[in-house]
Parts: structure tokens; sequence; C-alpha cells
């Protein structure tokens, strides 16, 4: 009986961890501004909203630091890699930055706890 308990338990898990990224949630656009939030962890960021579909425009970026020690966040055009906005991050702290990401899209990272490039592309 514990087995097969402890068998669907696992099984219930897996299927929650497969079907919750399917309900990201969508950024929310309010007075023309849409606001992505980031949490960045050792090496990796999450979003909070599924970063498809975007359309050019203004966007405020909200970063949480839960790597546990000093990060960074640099946005950039996707294109020209101009830096659009950045800034430094405390242990458990939270910043925004606002930008305007044009039909070239946008990337970013953090530049002191190095991470990969995340490439966003606008939608026509």
């Amino acid at each position: 009986m514990n087995i097969a308990r402890t068998r669907l338990f696992a099984q219930l898990a897996l299927a929650a961890a497969l079907i919750v990224p399917v309900f990201a949630a969508t950024p929310v656009t309010k007075d023309g501004v849409t606001t992505i939030h980031l949490t960045e962890y050792n090496g990796y960021f999450a979003a909070k909203e599924t970063l498809t579909d975007l359309k050019p425009g203004e966007y405020d970026f909200v970063v949480t630091n839960k790597a546990g020690k000093f990060v960074g966040f640099n946005v950039q055009d996707q294109k020209t890699h101009e830096l659009l906005g950045g800034f430094g991050l405390n242990p458990d702290e939270t910043k925004t930055t606002r930008v305007t990401v044009t039909a070239n899209g946008f990337r970013y990272r953090c530049p002191i706890n190095v991470t990969p490039w995340y490439d966003v592309d606008m939608s026509k």
C-alpha cells in the first residue's frame, strides 16, 4: 500500500511540474507599460510571466535577487547591444528599471554573477 501511495504522489508531483509552466502568467500592461518580473538565482533567471508574443513599447523590469550574494542586471537592445538599463542588487533586494523596447527585441543577463544572455524577440 505504501509503495502504491508513494508512486501516486510521485506521478502527481511530476504532472504538476509539467503543467505549471504552461500556466505562466501573461505580462500585465497598465497605462502603456508592460511589467516583467524576473528572479535572479545563482547562475540563472526565472521569469514569472511568459516572454512570448511581446510587442515593442515601454517595459518595467522588476528584478529580485535570490542568489544570496551581490548580483547585477543588464538589459540591452538585442540587435545593437545598446544598454537600455541596468543596476546592481544586494541579496533579497528588488529593483525596477523602465526601458523602451523596439522591434529589435531585447536581451538580458547578469554581468557580475555571469549568466547566459536571454534573448527575447518581439512579436510582429
